[in-house]
């Protein structure tokens, strides 16, 4: 069964700074032409555009019984949650963040979902939270991009996707720090059209915040790893910067991640051959987009180095890309340092980073094989 086509024809819209003073001037390229009674304005980027979508999907488990209940499709966006619920009160909450894209032939594929789900797996045991089965995780993604097809951008639309949000949280009703008797698994969609309004990023080290401590949750894709972040974006981005790159707690010598995204470095090894540096620490999230693009690197025949990257590097390193899923693969044109006064400059746009993110964007919109299997196509039973 073929996938619903697009809601609606796309056209193009600008939304002026102007006439909205602090935010600024975003083009966002072919929007549908219902956007304007689907989006809270003002906006100061396309991803914070909410769309009023069909549905999510949901289901619970419950401690009892041990097992998770049917996947249900709700309309409402809305949670019937109470105020008591660990997962509101103590943070027991973890979250994913996966895309479905259209096709030339209108199919509906999304990007590596199984790797999500084992991600997915990986933070509820370090919450010790009750780990979603693949199997369920899988035919959650497929039901959610099912019944909201319609809102999957048209194939020739740059940078749009459905975002995918899966997210578990402890839902029983209680006030100790005792194991939950029930958790609440639910995915929701949203059209999406890239998280940043430029091309190139300036990016600012967090000399005066650390993500997460050593030995601390960093590997986990928890909602308190990314609480503190909003203000501390604010104040960078009050001073010119797009990032934040965050260092190791413990020494404040090595690179380990961006606020939102990961770390990829190139370095210029001569006579054409480039090595992408990647860290391997145990507080960094293991980003999905960021190991894609370390196995394309092996497939273009580059030098891929993954291990402890240290922050003097930056002097060797000639490219430098911030990776993941909602952002996508972007170049980092300079990082600087404000504690010591260190400025890098790096290649806006470079070679490296034009091939490798040219490379998957047509991987996950299937005009490139496959050669990797990353791609699961949403039967539209």
């Amino acid at each position: 069964m073929p996938a619903p086509k697009p809601k609606a024809d796309f056209d193009w819209l600008v939304y002026d700074s102007k006439k909205n003073p602090g935010t600024c001037r975003v083009l966002v390229a072919l929007l549908p032409s219902w956007f304007a009674s689907k989006v809270r304005l003002p906006l100061s980027e396309p991803s914070l555009m909410q769309f009023a979508v069909n549905g999510h999907v949901q289901s619970v488990f419950s401690i009892q019984t041990g097992q998770w209940s049917t996947p249900a499709f709700v309309e409402s966006p809305l949670l019937s949650v109470h105020g008591l619920a660990p997962g509101l009160n103590y943070g027991q909450h973890i979250f994913e963040g996966l895309k479905a894209f259209r096709r030339p032939d209108d199919e509906i594929a999304v990007f590596r979902p199984g790797d999500h789900a084992a991600r997915f797996q990986r933070s509820a045991a370090f919450l010790e939270m009750p780990e979603v089965p693949k199997s369920l995780f899988l035919q959650c993604v497929d039901l959610a991009v099912r019944r909201n097809a319609e809102y999957v951008p048209p194939h020739d639309v740059v940078g749009g996707s459905l975002y995918i949000r899966p997210l578990e949280f402890a839902s029983s009703v209680q006030i100790g720090l005792d194991p939950p008797d029930e958790y609440t698994f639910c995915v929701y969609v949203q059209p999406h059209f890239g998280l940043h309004a430029v091309s190139s990023l300036k990016a600012l080290v967090a000399d005066d915040y650390d993500r997460v401590a050593t030995r601390g949750a960093g590997k986990a894709k928890m909602g308190g790893n990314y609480a503190c972040i909003p203000k501390w974006s604010r104040l960078a981005k009050e001073e010119g910067f797009n990032l934040l790159l965050h260092l190791d707690s413990s020494t404040q010598t090595k690179i380990e991640e961006f606020s939102t995204s990961g770390f990829v470095g190139i370095r210029d090894d001569g006579e054409g051959s480039v090595t992408a540096l990647v860290s391997d620490s145990e507080t960094v999230l293991d980003s999905i987009t960021v190991d894609s693009m370390a196995l394309l690197a092996t497939s273009f025949g580059w030098g891929v180095e993954r291990r402890s990257i240290n922050f003097a590097e930056l002097a060797t390193i000639t490219e430098a890309m911030a990776a993941g899923t909602a952002s996508g693969v972007l170049s980092v044109s300079n990082i600087y340092r404000k504690a010591t006064g260190e400025r890098f400059d790096l290649v806006s746009g470079g070679p490296c980073y034009a091939r490798i993110s040219g490379a998957l964007r047509r991987i996950q919109r299937g005009v490139e094989q496959d050669r990797f299997g990353w791609c699961r196509v949403v039967e539209m039973k």
